[in-house]
């Protein structure tokens, strides 16, 4: 009895020192995350004693470097904005529909080849995908379009939707793939085709691992660089078509923070641009987590 107490005493011991580990780990993350926010917040807000916050996000002109300078983001706010929404148009149901073709109607064999190439893609670097962009697609977007220069905006957003499609795929096929199999063949039992099964049950049961899959491909995009900064023509334009030469916000701040003076106006722009960035990510994330929460009660109710 003595040597059982003292094994159990041992497990205890054991269990909280593991809870200590993974609560000091958590913490550590949470902290890094924290400072980091205080950081940006601390280095960018001084540039608001110069320049108002709506003169700054709805600025048309974006001229640091001039006297007087112009703090004006609104051009590379949309450059941003039309940059991941032409992304999401292709990314998302190339890759929710790929993910479902491999989890659902692929043979063993096609899903075994398919799906490490879907997963090395993810692992493409994003000057790899840049270079593609410059050297292939911009090409041949001036030759098939007739315009001045292939790097624009649609050229950035097929790069970017290159780039999330693989994500969004792999962890929408792992979500799909672990809908149990009892729901599907309950769904045969009552007399459903296969395409009913998909759309009334695998669906709704996935929608949570799709939406996540979704926030991060799209979350990926949003905050790029590299490849915005090679393909996007670094124009300081509000677009008015997909084939004009834009700056995304993360563009921006990549080409502009090795020239501008510490502590001065133009960095401390350009942290601000960094806090307008973080702030559109975390909108972002927020609204996909509603909505996936929404449509998770509506797949369950359906169910």
């Amino acid at each position: 009895m003595a040597e059982t107490h003292q094994r159990e005493k041992g497990h205890q011991r054991g269990e909280r020192a593991i809870h200590i580990l993974f609560f000091c780990i958590a913490l550590a993350s949470i902290t890094t995350l924290g400072l980091i926010i205080v950081f940006l917040f601390m280095e960018g807000l001084p540039i608001f004693a110069k320049v108002s916050v709506n003169d700054f996000i709805f600025g048309r002109y974006w001229y640091p470097t001039d006297e007087p300078p112009d703090f004006g983001i609104f051009a590379l706010v949309m450059a941003s904005l039309g940059v991941t929404a032409v992304a999401s148009a292709i990314s998302i149901p190339l890759g929710v529909l790929t993910a479902l073709y491999l989890a659902e109607v692929a043979s063993v064999r096609v899903r075994e080849w398919v799906k490490p190439i879907v997963e090395l893609m993810a692992a493409l670097p994003s000057v790899v995908i840049g270079f593609f962009g410059m050297v292939i697609v911009a090409p041949f977007l001036q030759d098939a379009f007739g315009i001045a220069t292939g790097l624009n905006l649609l050229n950035a957003g097929l790069m970017l939707a290159f780039m999330s499609i693989p994500t969004i795929c792999s962890i929408s096929e792992d979500a799909i793939f672990g809908v149990q199999v009892e729901l599907k063949e309950a769904s045969f039992a009552l007399g459903a085709t296969h395409w009913e099964t998909i759309v009334r049950v695998v669906l709704p049961t996935s929608i949570s691992g799709i939406s996540t899959a979704i926030i991060l491909g799209m979350s990926r995009a949003i905050g790029e660089t590299m490849v915005v900064l090679m393909v996007a023509g670094g124009a300081t334009l509000i677009p008015s078509s997909l084939f004009d030469p834009v700056r995304p916000m993360p563009a921006s701040i990549a080409a502009e923070m090795a020239e501008a003076p510490f502590r001065g106006d133009h960095y401390y722009a350009l942290f601000a641009t960094g806090i307008v960035l973080f702030i559109l990510t975390l909108l972002f994330n927020l609204v996909a987590d509603h909505i996936a929460h929404k449509y998770r009660q509506v797949g369950a109710a359906t169910l």
